[in-house]
Parts: C-alpha cells; structure tokens; sequence
C-alpha cells in the first residue's frame, strides 16, 4: 500500500477496507476524501468499485486529484459539505457511505490554516471560502456565548473563567497567541490547556455537530438498501450522535413509552447495527499515528 508516503496515515485503514470488502458494484461515497487515503485503499480492495470522493476543502481534493489519478476512471470528485453529498448523488447506485469526521491533517499541518496551536492566524475554517472564522467567534461573541461553547462543544471544565478572560483580554490576532494565553491562565492537565477551548472553537466555526446531524438526516431521506454507513469519530459528543442515530435505525418498535402495547407493527427496523461496541486502534496504530488515538468508528448496514 502507498499509505505510508506521504505525510499522514489514515485513521483504522485496513478496519475501513475490511468494512467495505465484500461490495462488488456501485458507488462508495467517502464523504470527506482529505488526503484520499481511505480512498485509495478501497479502489485497490474493490476493482468494480467506483467512489464519490467529496470534500469541502479545495487543497484536499486538488491533493486527492492527484493520488487517485490512476484510478480516475472509477472516480468522481465532488466539493460540498458533507451533510450535501447525499442529496446531490442519490440517483448513483450507493451501496457505501464513510464519513472520517472532523479536522482532517492536512489542515492541522498546515499553519496558515490556523488550526494549531502555533499557527500564526486564527481561522479554523474547513471551507477557506466561507467568511466566518475563529477570529469573529472568539473577538466578538458575548461572554455568555463564548461560556455556551466552551461548556457544550469543549467540555471545559473552567468554561467561565476562560469566557471571562478571553473577553478582557481580546482581541486576539493569531491561534498562537491565543494557545499561549490559555497556557498560561488555565488548569493544566495531560492535555495541553487549549486542546479542548480549541475543540468548541472549531465545531462553532464549522457548525460540525449540526453538520453530522444533517448528514444523517439525508441518509434517512434516502431510504438506502443494503448500504453500508461507516462513521468515525474523534470525540464524544460526535460519537453520541452517531450510536444514537444507529440505535433509531435499528429499533423495531417507535412507539411512544407511555403506551401498553406496541401499535406501530414492531417492524421499524430500517437495517443492523454491526458494531456493537465502536472499533478502536490498536496499539500498534497509535503508536504510528498519535493522532488515531481517539477515533471511534461504527458500521451500521441497511436492510
């Protein structure tokens, strides 16, 4: 495989080829190609397989472009969010959807995205052509605003004091000066400081969590058969989202609680849960690639 030559590594790559290996034909969306890793493994997995291969971001698909191009034939590129490429595909035999959520490393790696801690701006956009960025959330939302996503999005513990602070202490011009002052005013953990302020910073930008519930919702609208959904995830609010919406679709019975007796029919079921518990990287995996430490993927497969 070609994974390792080029600057990143796939979160659970043989787990994603594994899930997808006994499809023969159709069309397989990866709904955020990034580097094309996961991509690339699938084509040479599945020889009568074809891919939507969508991002948002320009640098991403250009990138993918270029390393999918022996196989250009079996693939169609697509620049949309995520939670459209549903709707906008649906008339393609889709017999697989992945969604790899959240930042991918090509906009960790690069700093003028400023998603790092050391980058010199302060942006956290996934579509650089939006106009909303880090720097109109945390110069000009209220405190009481800022204490919302901190709380919600970031889990932080400190979420007021840290509201508080960013309020007289702003404006803030770069994600660097931004981490560094966090470092210095806030608990320190096994985490650095700003990894989770970071985390809401950036699901506010980008709107991730609602963005996820749309694409699920689009996936519902679809009325898919014999599909299989892989999802992975990189925190727990995402997570949540996607076990929930797996076990809606899974359950036979949508009766209201307060009812003695099922009324629906008990035949709701929309398809199978196949994971019962989220697939993890190995040890191995994370000691290659830090940054899979946290992902999460579930499988789920339409009746």
């Amino acid at each position: 495989m070609e994974k390792n030559t080029i600057p990143h590594i796939p979160v659970l790559f043989d787990e994603v080829c594994e899930a997808f290996k006994n499809i023969e034909d159709g069309y397989i969306i990866d709904c955020t190609v990034g580097y094309g890793g996961h991509s690339l493994g699938i084509l040479e997995s599945n020889p009568n397989i074809k891919l939507i291969c969508n991002d948002q971001d320009d640098e991403a698909l250009e990138f993918s472009k270029k390393r999918l191009e022996k196989y250009q034939d079996r693939v169609i590129f697509s620049k949309s969010n995520f939670k459209d490429v549903i709707q906008k595909y649906q008339d393609k035999n889709i017999v697989g959807i992945l969604a790899d959520i959240g930042v991918s490393s090509l906009q960790l790696d690069k700093q003028t995205r400023g998603f790092g801690f050391d980058s010199p701006t302060l942006d956290m956009r996934m579509d650089s052509t939006q106009d909303f960025s880090a720097k109109d959330v945390v110069n000009h939302y209220t405190q009481y605003d800022l204490e919302k996503i901190f709380k919600e999005y970031g889990e932080v513990r400190e979420y007021k004091k840290l509201a508080s602070l960013i309020v007289q202490n702003r404006p803030f011009e770069s994600a660097k000066e931004l981490s560094s002052f966090i470092s210095k005013n806030m608990y320190k953990s096994k985490l650095h400081p700003a990894t989770l302020p970071f985390q809401a910073i950036r699901i506010e930008v980008n709107k991730e969590l609602d963005v996820l519930k749309e694409l699920f919702t689009q996936i519902e609208k679809a009325n898919f058969s014999q599909t299989i959904v892989a999802i992975i995830s990189f925190h727990s609010l995402e997570d949540k989202i996607v076990k929930n919406y797996f076990k809606k679709w899974a359950t036979k019975c949508i009766c209201p609680s307060y009812l003695p007796r099922c009324e629906c029919g008990n035949n709701n079921q929309k398809g199978k849960i196949i994971t019962k518990k989220p697939i993890v990287p190995t040890k191995d995996e994370i000691k290659q690639n830090p940054r899979s430490r946290s992902s999460k993927m579930r499988i789920f497969r339409f009746d």
